[in-house]
This record gives structure tokens, C-alpha cells and sequence, in this order.
């Protein structure tokens, strides 16, 4: 192969490279996070740590909210604002009670998520995977609803 065909050949790796997405790894209990599990739903991602007086109180709200909206095109991931990995990670998810999927790998470069200045932080996210909202301090499961059907999400 001669180098411009070589060259042509390495840039259009790298091109088709830049359309992949970011994978969401795996969650607090080393489960990979599936493509299928986020493909065209919308997304609430909260960031969170066990120092957190504020984070403490949503997380059950989170829960609620997650259970609320299983199987209708809402999924509720947290994001430990500490970056704990491995046994760290979970312990301190299960610390809190936290019973939707953690994910060990932060997705903001994968939505273009600013980072947070304070906790705790919500992001809303839409199927197309841009931001819709961000939600800063504490949240309940009717103020995540009311901002979802702002945002145009509706019951299947």
C-alpha cells in the first residue's frame, strides 16, 4: 500500500472513531451499563456524595422517582461527585440507600455536562442526549416531573 492510500485509510479510522459514543461503563455493582438501556429515553443524571446533607435527603426521592418512571422512557442514574471507584463506589451508594445504577465512569464528557459547583446537581437529559435542564440543589420526585413534562416527556 502505497503512503497516501495509507494516510486516507488512517482518517477515515479516526473519522468513523468520532461518531462512536461514549460507552456509560459500568455501575456501583460492576454491571455494564447496556446502549440499549439509554438509547432514545430520557435521562436524569444526579451527582451526589456521601458528605452531601442535601444528597442524603434526595436519594429517596430518586428512588421514588425511578421506580415511578420504570419502563416509561426515564432512567435515573447517579454520578459520585468523588469519583470513588470499585468497593468505595458501592459502599458508599449503599451508605445512602441509592437502589437506581451509579455509574462509575462520569458521563459529562459523553453530554457535555458542565461541572457541577455545588451539590447536589441533576441533569435532565433528552432521547437525543442533549441537556434540557440543569437542576441545582435538592430536588423531589415532583419537581424532576414537573421540569420532564416541561421538557416535553410524556407517559407511553
Amino acid at each position: 500500500m502505497n503512503f497516501k492510500k495509507y494516510v486516507m485509510v488512517v482518517c477515515v479510522l479516526l473519522l468513523s472513531a468520532c461518531d462512536q459514543v461514549e460507552p456509560l461503563g459500568i455501575d456501583q455493582h460492576g454491571v455494564k451499563i447496556a446502549e440499549s438501556t439509554v438509547a432514545g429515553q430520557w435521562l436524569v443524571i444526579n451527582y451526589w456524595a456521601v458528605w452531601c446533607a442535601p444528597c442524603r435527603k434526595e436519594v429517596p426521592e430518586l428512588n421514588a422517582l425511578q421506580t415511578q418512571l420504570q419502563g416509561q422512557g426515564v432512567q435515573v442514574f447517579g454520578v459520585n461527585y468523588d469519583d470513588l471507584q470499585g468497593a468505595e463506589l458501592l459502599e458508599d451508594s449503599q451508605l445512602l440507600g441509592i437502589e437506581f445504577p451509579v455509574l462509575a465512569h462520569d458521563p459529562a464528557e459523553r453530554f457535555d455536562l458542565t461541572r457541577a459547583a455545588g451539590l447536589p446537581a441533576t441533569y435532565i437529559i433528552d432521547p437525543q442526549g442533549k441537556v434540557v435542564e440543569e437542576l441545582k440543589g435538592e430536588q423531589t420526585q415532583d419537581s424532576i416531573m414537573a421540569v420532564l413534562h416541561a421538557a416535553g416527556w410524556s407517559a407511553p
